[in-house]
């Protein structure tokens, strides 16, 4: 049967062209208020991004966006990647030059120095695949590939998502106090054991190469690290991220609850190949009344709390005013130093030892891509909520509103007084699917 596409590209443009827009470029964009667009591969010129709905009348300096990607540099220590590169950021538009944010885009570029490419082109590299890597699916879907440095799929890339991310750290941080910090928190079978997730800092978190603020386990962790690293091999392992003083409300019902949004975010990070929220996979170990996280009423602020936070801060797809708490899995990087099976471009069967720099964990450098993907999945939903449900004030009396819920609000002269009433639960007829 003939197939004729010309005709009916022809029709589309004559009759639907108000209809429907044509995005192209898909899968580099995020967010949908605070959008951004990341662009460049890992040997090209550059990478950056672009950041569309900024609010305006920010105060922003490259400094506060060159820290964050600092920490995600590579060359940092004997466990990352020895590609030596400086990641200097530069802004290109969208701000004053006294560096307030005018609400247009913001530019966002870092230029690439010490890329080699001849580490790809000038061996077997250039016509086989590395196993687990993105080298294969990449060619079966466009038919074409950046071979040196893996193009989109280095984590390269993430340098635009970590710029952005700064700024959307900003905005949390100056609409509600709000903290989005990460930490290392498994190594293979390496637990951290003693980290309270209400006062661990960033600097907790960076007084060690491996990024865990339990120093007794970043010990074991890396010395597990270093000693599959010295056998030319990788390892993976889990990063925590905590953000608190979230207010609640943010997400919405259905398909687009907050760990669902979180959810994507995350896993988008190269080389994440799970994500937990709360308990996750654990709280299907408890009974219904053990996983619960029940209520009580703050007796200094008067809002309603949680007695614990196996939800992760998160219920019901909206932010419950708790702790926000996930766990993202990272797999071993897939470029090794060992011999592999693989097959070449044209389907021969032959064997692999990866060449070049190559981190031999992810864990410590993928710690500020997972705080700038969750920054920037709350600052979206943040505008979201405030778009919708906060556009108009809610002047309905105080005793028919909600009781105040979460960590950052307290009510009106405290917590409410009540009368005793006769002992016992509360009964509820429930009649859910």
């Amino acid at each position: 049967m003939k197939f004729t596409v010309a005709p009916l590209v022809l029709l589309l443009s004559a009759s639907s062209a108000a209809a429907f827009t044509l995005t192209m470029g898909t899968g580099n964009s995020f967010g949908r208020v605070f959008r951004i667009s990341t662009w460049g591969e890992s040997h090209g010129g550059g990478v950056g991004v672009t950041v569309d709905g900024c609010p305006p009348r920010l105060q922003l300096t490259r400094e506060e966006i060159q820290k964050d990607l600092d920490r995600r540099r590579p060359g940092q220590s004997r466990i990352t990647t020895p590609r030596n590169e400086a990641d200097a950021v530069e802004i290109q538009s969208g701000l004053t030059p006294d560096g307030t944010t005018i609400g247009t885009p913001i530019a966002m570029v870092v230029r690439n120095k010490d890329q080699r490419s001849g580490d790809y082109l000038d061996n077997d590299m250039k016509v086989a695949y590395r196993p687990s890597h993105a080298d294969a699916t990449y060619d079966a879907k466009y038919g074409v590939r950046a071979i040196a440095g893996g193009g989109r799929s280095s984590a390269r890339e993430t340098i635009g998502r970590v710029a952005a991310g700064a700024i959307a750290r900003k905005i949390l941080e100056k609409f509600n106090g709000i903290e989005v910090l990460a930490y290392v928190s498994k190594v293979q079978d390496i637990e951290a054991q003693n980290v309270d997730e209400d006062t661990f800092t960033m600097e907790d978190v960076d007084s060690n190469i491996v990024r865990c603020p339990d120093a007794e386990s970043a010990e074991k962790m890396l010395e597990r690290i270093d000693e599959i690293r010295k056998q030319g091999n990788s390892i993976g392992g889990v990063v925590t991220c905590v953000a608190r003083n979230v207010p609640a409300g943010l997400g919405s019902p259905v398909f687009d609850k907050l760990e669902a949004d979180l959810a994507k975010a995350c896993m988008s990070i190269p080389a994440a190949k799970g994500f937990e929220s709360g308990d996750g996979f654990g709280g299907t170990l408890l009974t219904g009344k053990d996983h619960n996280d029940e209520f009580y009423v703050d007796p200094e602020t008067g809002a309603t709390r949680t007695k614990t936070n196996r939800s992760g801060g998160i219920q019901g797809g909206i932010s419950n005013g708790e702790n926000i708490v996930i766990h993202v899995a990272f797999k071993p990087t897939s470029t090794i130093g060992q011999k592999q099976s693989t097959v070449t471009r044209d389907g021969q069967e032959v064997e692999l030892r990866g060449k070049g720099r190559h981190d031999p964990c992810v864990l410590p450098r993928a710690i500020p891509m997972v705080e700038a993907m969750v920054a920037l999945t709350l600052v979206d939903a943040l505008m979201m909520q405030q778009a919708q449900c906060e556009l108009f004030p809610d002047e309905a009396a105080e005793e028919d509103r909600p009781n105040p819920m979460g960590t950052t609000v307290s009510r009106d002269g405290g917590a409410k007084e009540f009368e005793e009433t006769a002992s016992g639960p509360i009964s509820q007829r429930v009649d859910e699917e």
